[in-house]
């Protein structure tokens, strides 16, 4: 388990007490470490700067008694906004039909990166129709990065204020 994930498990039950979600942990930087905690409110309205500060003030709190980072480090806590990361298995369902990135740790069927619009998940393979028409299967074990792009039918699917 990298640091990451246990920061990840140190402080999702709490979020999940607060009403957030937690989307990603990613600790970044060589000299300047900076960790990110990403969130998302349960109810589905937008995170406002006080949500930020509440996630913050929580688990500040929970990494002061743990200490898990030895090095300093900056804490930063964002929402995923609207070209957001995809993570976990279940956001490639949720979003199925808008476009996304995806790159892998090494090449499959020849290319490491994907660009096309989500289809979903078949079994562990995530399915994208890429823009010239073909379908790819991608390996979720194979994934080192993906998100959402932002597009027209992302902003209009944002703005109509139906949760997506």
């Amino acid at each position: 388990m990298d640091i990451a994930e246990r920061i990840a498990g140190m402080i999702e039950p709490a979020l999940t007490d607060m009403g957030y979600v937690l989307v990603r942990v990613q600790l970044s930087g060589a000299s300047r470490l900076t960790l990110q905690i990403m969130a998302e409110r349960t109810d589905g309205e937008n995170m406002k700067v006080d949500d930020c500060a509440d996630i913050s003030r929580a688990v500040s709190a929970l990494l002061d008694v743990e200490d898990p980072i030895e090095a300093a480090y900056s804490l930063e806590v964002s929402s995923p906004g609207i070209d957001r990361p995809l993570v976990k298995p279940a956001d490639y369902v949720r979003w199925a039909g808008f476009e996304a990135r995806i790159e892998t740790a090494m090449p499959v069927d020849g290319r490491k990166r994907f660009r096309g619009r989500l289809i979903g998940l078949a079994g562990d393979d995530v399915k994208l129709r890429l823009d010239d028409g073909n379908d790819a299967a991608v390996p979720l074990s194979a994934i080192t990065r993906a998100k959402l792009m932002l597009t027209d039918d992302l902003i209009e699917a944002a703005q109509s204020g139906k949760p997506i």
